[in-house]
């Protein structure tokens, strides 16, 4: 049984410790986790692809698209041909609606707004997949949400390059990311959201 991991996230180096690309970042960890094929460029998919086992012994493909976000859905419908195989793809992606650091699996519902995740979902036309959705706001002060308002503001936000304080605070989250990854690889759907939906690092 195969699956499929896919970051989302911008390419080129501009993008590089933004919130807007911390899937591709966790994704990007996991190829040194396990272990995987070193990093490919795949002209088809226009994506970066590496493959393997993990140490579970379960077979993925990684992938980074190499597309902007709006047009995710390229790289990875070649990858599904049908929506029993949706059912074995994972999508890792930033969410402004989750405090910084929690995660949440969410399974076979609408994207919420994330255009990369939209884009998914036309392509494959279905959206009966998984996602592990990142949080990427902070909290005030007063540990009140604080979200930006705004289509600007919350663009502004999620493309603007991370203090190197808030890019170390995420390093454990990146580590935490995978940890809920191979334990729905490993424990299935249903344990994995009982674990993690919710968890935070400190």
């Amino acid at each position: 049984m195969r699956y499929v991991l896919v970051g989302l996230g911008n390419p080129g180096s501009e993008y590089e410790e933004t919130r807007h690309n911390v899937g591709r970042a966790v994704v990007a960890a996991l190829q040194e986790r396990w272990l995987t094929s070193g990093w490919r460029d795949d002209k088809k998919l226009h994506a970066k692809i590496s493959e393997g086992v993990t140490p579970s012994g379960v077979e993925v493909v990684l992938v980074l698209p190499d597309t902007y976000m709006n047009n995710s859905g390229g790289a990875v419908a070649p990858l599904i041909g049908n929506e029993a195989e949706a059912e074995h793809l994972i999508v890792v992606h930033d969410d402004i609606d989750l405090n910084f650091g929690t995660l949440r699996f969410t399974y076979d519902r609408g994207a919420g707004g994330h255009n990369g995740v939209a884009s998914i979902e036309r392509a494959i036309r279905t959206k009966a997949f998984v996602r592990l959705r990142v949080g990427v706001i902070p909290k005030t002060l007063w540990g009140s949400f604080k979200k930006p308002q705004g289509k600007e503001r919350v663009h502004n936000f999620i493309l603007k390059k991370m203090s190197k304080h808030d890019s170390e605070k995420f390093a454990p989250v990146i580590t935490m990311a995978g940890d809920a990854l191979e334990c729905l690889l490993c424990e299935g759907r249903v344990s994995a959201m009982d674990k993690y939906n919710g968890t935070t690092t400190k």
